[in-house]
């Protein structure tokens, strides 16, 4: 398969598109900046969708406002990565077939936005408009609220799967954008724009919220009535409020990847993928990790560290409001404040991994992640917490910066859909336990001890999965120095 493959592309690509040594590795030359802009383009507009869906306004909005359990938002949450278990790898396998990845990411996209703005029509149209934000509701609905809870909550599945799923096609990209020694700043640029686009997405939807602006404070009425009637489903504020703005957002920034970017090494004239042949290559794919020294321990290391980020991220929201007692959306000020080191910070550790290595600059991080989680457990304060959470933002973008060079420097580049599908597979099965772990210690804990200490041995369980992580990583190949010469 692997030697059919390559045939392949050597037979279908342009002449001095890309050069390929013996194991299948590209090292094709820089892509024109438009092109490589409008990569890293897509993590601004993706991270918009995350900060505001996945992390800050949806749980707040189901948890606080509504007042459903935590227990409801971790089984969407795993719903969805369930899904992405039992399907993003098969569609890998398709895309390394045909070595086309961007028709997958601009149709996941566009689904994740189209969902999101149901989630907003449906939470109007059927559920109580109450919480924090709401102004001039009234109590009429349309639609019975049974059906639009779950009509939101099937509409927030998708959303999120479809966000994930876009990913590993996303990061697949990479390799014919840049040389191998190039391609960390390439990732670190990547993560830095999806910083700056967590800070813009919060900023141009908080009007929608509350009718000011994070630390600015108030918007002049005028224009908050000229934002909220040009944009529809957003007219009574709250988190609700913010749906159909983010996917507005999330949409306008991935035009630049939809128009700019291509497929440099899509095969031709291949026109039918056998679907059997495409699950017969997820069972191929996992078997192949021992081809390939260290993959399998990798994968490992990412199921446990992403499973971490991934319920941290979830419930960030939830803890600040109810750990650390932020109110009337101060929660968002601070996210968008704590944000700021993680742009610098995203770029920072991404010349690290062409310095040091993916994987010395990977183990740092997530040694530096334990560090922090255990002193926000401890924090004291909302000062306290504001430092701790400054220092979170600076090392936050280091893993996605790392890991995907690293998996590159494990693989071949031309096998890499399925190989970054298999991590995917791997973070989002973990990423349907760790939600569970998180929403039950809290659920089971805040009648015995309060919401307080029930929050913090949340985080608890999350600073135990980075120290497994770390200790994995360990044993994982260092193959930086052959990578540089490849």
């Amino acid at each position: 398969m692997e030697t059919a493959l390559t045939d392949s592309l050597m037979n279908n690509a342009l002449p001095g598109e890309f050069e390929m040594n013996a194991v299948g590795d590209l090292n094709p030359p820089m892509a024109r900046f438009r092109e490589r802009f409008s990569w890293a383009l897509y993590d601004f507009a993706n991270t918009v969708f995350s900060m505001n869906i996945a992390t800050l306004y949806f749980s707040a909005w189901l948890v606080a406002d509504l007042g459903h359990s935590n227990t409801l938002y971790a089984t969407v949450n795993g719903i969805a990565s369930a899904m992405v278990v039992l399907s993003i790898p098969i569609f890998g396998a398709i895309s390394d077939a045909t070595q086309r990845r961007k028709p997958w990411v601009v149709g996941f996209t566009l689904i994740a936005c189209a969902c999101t703005a149901l989630m907003a029509i449906l939470g109007q149209i059927g559920l109580p408009l109450i919480g924090e934000g709401i102004s001039g509701a009234t109590s009429s609905q349309t639609l019975s609220p049974g059906i639009a809870l779950f009509g939101v909550l099937a509409a927030f599945t998708i959303a999120n799967y479809t966000y994930q799923g876009a990913q590993p096609f996303y990061n697949a990209m990479m390799s014919e954008l840049a040389p191998v020694d190039h391609r960390g700043r390439l990732s670190g640029m990547g993560a830095a724009f999806g910083y700056v686009g967590s800070i813009t997405g919060v900023v141009l939807t908080f009007p929608f919220f509350t009718g000011s602006m994070p630390i600015i404070g108030a918007v002049p009425e005028k224009v908050v009535h000229f934002l909220r009637s040009a944009i529809p489903f957003t007219s009574h504020g709250g988190r609700v409020s913010t749906f159909v703005p983010t996917a507005l957002l999330f949409l306008l920034f991935s035009l630049p990847l939809f128009i700019f970017c291509r497929d440099h090494n899509a095969i031709h004239g291949q026109k039918h993928v056998r679907w059997r042949e495409a699950f017969s290559e997820l069972r191929n794919t996992l078997a192949e990790t021992k081809r390939y020294p260290g993959t399998l321990r990798f994968i490992l290391t990412s199921f446990l560290y992403q499973d971490a980020m991934g319920t941290i991220i979830a419930n960030m929201a939830l803890y600040a409001i109810f750990a650390m007692g932020f109110v009337k959306g101060s929660e968002a000020t601070l996210f968008v404040i704590l944000t700021v080191p993680a742009v610098i910070g995203a770029y920072g550790i991404g010349k690290l991994v062409d310095r040091f290595g993916p994987k010395r600059t990977l183990s740092w991080v997530l040694a530096s992640w334990i560090v922090l989680l255990m002193s926000m457990i401890v924090a004291p304060s909302r000062s306290v917490f504001w430092v701790v959470g400054a220092c979170i933002g600076l090392i936050y973008g280091g893993v996605s910066t790392a890991e995907r060079p690293l998996l590159l420097s494990l693989v071949p580049d031309i096998e890499a859909g399925r190989f970054f599908s298999l991590m995917v597979l791997s973070s989002r099965a973990a990423a349907v336990v760790g939600p569970f772990v998180w929403a039950l210690a809290v659920d089971e804990l805040t009648p015995v001890f309060g919401k307080g200490i029930a929050y913090r041995a949340g985080v608890l369980t999350v600073a135990f999965g980075m120290a497994l992580a770390l200790w994995t990583l360990r044993r994982v190949p260092d193959n930086f120095a052959g990578a540089k010469v490849k």
